[in-house]
């Protein structure tokens, strides 16, 4: 191999996520930005190029890097934009280039009027010449000739007539086109571990960072969650899969386009849980669908996490579900959680994946206090873990062949970082269109890495965010950070498990509020069915007057929010068939989630995540952002005390609309209709909760 020397120093590329190790992320025709520094010795004038290119293919697309820092020369950008799904890899190739050396040199000396450029005139022409041999080596016989006859020109021209020469458009295009990179230096990763996250086929020998694209869906989305046996608001029985469509469509007036379902498996029978969480259940009670497995079903995959529960219906039913789901313009998403009831499959057949006690009983989960005696735990090194990760691989395989494509995986920081980067990379090495969606409300750094690993989507902390400060410092990390690269925020107000203080305390105006940022923070968010409807009964709420003191509420919501209430459901879903009257429920803000959902359609400032700007007001009750794309401008105002008017006065980003210092202009405020003349940077506005709870103002 003829090695040599680097040429030009390539440092400070980014973004990189760990060094290369992981993909940076982004969605199919979204721009990817590449920063770095470019530097090398003496006086050449340098070059670079940004190279992108599928994994496992050879050509490279490319496109010159510009330098963005006139100071020092150093500071290099390029940008690229991915066509397609899947793995891809990037790179940065700089040189220096001797064309452009020698057009700063010879003008240089032709502006001051140096008497003898003979010399420096036959260089130039050899350049050329140099050009046109590479022309030829690539088969380009017109260009070849041209550039010889320009070399040949030059040698017999007076020095005024090579310097137009020199400065000539298509003369330039044709020597970048051509140009000497013999010398070139080409960025790779310093790591040198195996990447698991791509399949075998997918690595090559150079390590280049890496790009993983998404469809848009994986950034763009509105997500409804309903459990399936609850789709008809039954009190004393359950619905079925070929009962939901009902439910789909209630969902899809209102503007949602992911359907989401909890485990949609065999429930089982021992140590099943009853009403509100009891240990004792009662005939009829339908148990915790988070407790899977149930090998005394007539199931045809053995009543594990390949089967349906039957009361739900056969596999039959479940497809036809998801090919009306999908007619409709909609997806499923299916919730992937590794509990085993007792009664699984996988425990007659390999009680060696799970923990085993002193005296041989299976140990069931336990999150002190909180004990789960019908879900069993697995062990992900146990010692036949190879075979465990295989087959909880396979079951997403399997679901994927039924058509899913979407999984929301319950507590995956409950489980090895390793086996999610093994199993997503598997599963997106077939199905490059498989979005994951990471619930784990845990520490920030496991949240980060396992977005790394490869999770499409991650639960945030937004369910706790309710003050100026804690949204305004929380969303800049997600939407402006070096996370921003890899992780998506996928915004939730509620959840089966999480029924938040602001919303128990705060009524229907809360809800208002917290939909309304959700909605418009982020592109992608979702709601657990029942918030429409501003369903707040929780388990056990402590005394507290919270409209008497909202500051010190909004903060103990971010904060300690265990002194005000148990974040849980009274009567919860999880544990028994839940009556609901969709329609009927007065106070319902089921127009409102409609409004949301088509303004976020209709406004491709709303569809990305990266161009949040939070704006100053002069009230920290009151919290402003603005959003901006293709040239759609939106300025979001909302209200955060949900028991009193409020009133700001709020700083217009002028310069990101591209208004003039003092210029009037119109905004619309899109969920009224109304137009107002705003004037300047300062503008005043004021919140009623329940009747403006915001605006979400449009420049016109």
């Amino acid at each position: 191999m003829n090695l040599r020397p680097s040429t030009a120093v390539i440092e400070n590329v980014r973004p990189l996520v760990n060094s290369g190790r992981y993909p940076v992320k982004r969605i199919v025709g979204e721009r990817l930005e590449i920063f770095a520094d470019v530097f090398k010795d003496g006086h050449d004038v340098l070059s670079a190029v940004l190279k992108w290119r599928r994994v496992g293919e050879k050509k490279w697309s490319e496109a010159a890097m510009e330098c963005v820092d006139p100071w020092t020369g150093d500071h290099w950008k390029g940008a690229c934009v991915f066509t397609e799904m899947g793995a891809h890899e990037f790179t940065i190739e700089a040189w220096g280039d001797l064309w452009k050396s020698w057009q700063h040199e010879w003008h240089a000396k032709f502006e001051a009027k140096q008497p003898d450029l003979q010399s420096e005139t036959l260089e130039g022409a050899a350049l050329v010449e140099s050009a046109a041999k590479r022309a030829s080596a690539h088969k380009v016989k017109a260009d070849a000739e041209w550039l010889r006859r320009i070399a040949k020109e030059m040698r017999s021209e007076t020095p005024e007539r090579v310097n137009a020469i020199a400065h000539d458009g298509e003369l330039s295009r044709l020597m970048w086109i051509y140009s000497d990179r013999s010398v070139s230096t080409e960025f790779v990763c310093s790591f040198a571990d195996t990447l698991a996250i791509f399949p075998p086929k997918a690595k090559s020998d150079a390590r280049y960072p890496r790009v993983w694209v998404d469809r848009e869906r994986a950034g763009f989305a509105s997500w409804y969650e309903f459990f399936p046996r609850s789709a008809e608001g039954k009190a004393n029985s359950g619905s079925t899969f070929r009962g939901c469509l009902g439910r789909v469509d209630y969902a899809k007036a209102m503007g949602f386009d992911v359907i989401y379902f909890p485990p949609v498996h065999p429930v089982g029978v021992t140590a099943r849980k009853g009403r509100n969480n009891s240990v004792s259940c009662q005939p009829g009670e339908p148990g915790v669908p988070y407790a899977i497995g149930n090998r005394h079903q007539q199931c045809p995959n053995g009543g594990g996490h390949k089967d349906v529960a039957p009361e739900l219906g056969t596999l039959e039913d479940f497809r036809w579900l998801v090919g009306e789901i999908h007619e409709r313009g909609m997806e499923v998403a299916l919730d992937f959680a590794i509990n085993c009831s007792p009664d699984h499959p996988y425990v007659a057949a390999h009680p060696e994946w799970f923990f085993q006690r002193p005296d041989g009983t299976i140990k069931y989960a336990e999150n002190p206090p909180k004990k789960y005696q019908d879900v069993y735990p697995l062990n992900f090194h146990c010692a036949t873990w190879r075979e465990l990760w295989d087959e909880l691989t396979s079951a997403i395989e399997f679901w994927c062949e039924q058509g899913v494509r979407i999984f929301r995986v319950d507590n995956p920081h409950t489980k090895p970082v390793a086996f999610w980067e093994y199993l997503i990379g598997r599963v997106q090495s077939r199905w490059p269109d498989a979005v994951f969606l990471s619930e784990a409300f845990t520490r920030p750094k496991m949240m980060r890495a396992l977005a790394k690993a490869g999770f499409t989507q991650s639960y945030t902390y937004f369910t706790w965010r309710n003050t100026k400060r804690g949204l305004t410092d929380y969303l800049s990390e997600l939407t402006q950070s070096e996370s921003a690269d890899y992780m998506r925020g996928n915004l939730w107000p509620n959840t089966p498990d999480i029924l938040p203080s602001y919303l128990q305390f705060g009524g229907r105006a809360a809800f208002l509020v917290r939909a309304l940022l959700a909605a418009t923070l982020a592109p992608v968010y979702g709601i657990y069915s029942g918030f429409e409807l501003c369903e707040n009964a929780g388990l056990q709420k402590n005394a507290w007057n919270a409209a008497g003191n909202v500051r010190g509420f909004l903060e103990l919501c971010d904060g300690d929010y265990k002194q005000l209430a148990r974040e849980e459901y009274l009567d919860s879903e999880k544990y028994q068939f839940k009556q609901r009257d969709w329609e009927r429920t007065p106070g319902n803000i089921i127009e409102f989630m409609a409004k949301l959902n088509r303004i976020r359609r209709e406004n491709a400032a709303l569809q990305q995540a990266r161009n949040l700007r939070f704006v100053g007001t002069d009230n920290d009750l009151i919290l402003a952002y603005a959003k901006s794309a293709d040239g759609n401008h939106l300025l979001i105002v909302v209200n955060l005390n949900a028991w009193s008017a409020e009133q700001a006065t709020v700083e217009v980003p002028l310069e990101q609309f591209g208004l003039a210092e003092n210029a009037n202009f119109k905004v619309e405020d899109l969920l009224t209709g109304e137009r107002y003349t705003w004037k300047g940077r300062r503008n005043f506005v004021r919140l009623v909760p329940g009747e403006k709870t915001g605006h979400v103002l449009r420049v016109v």
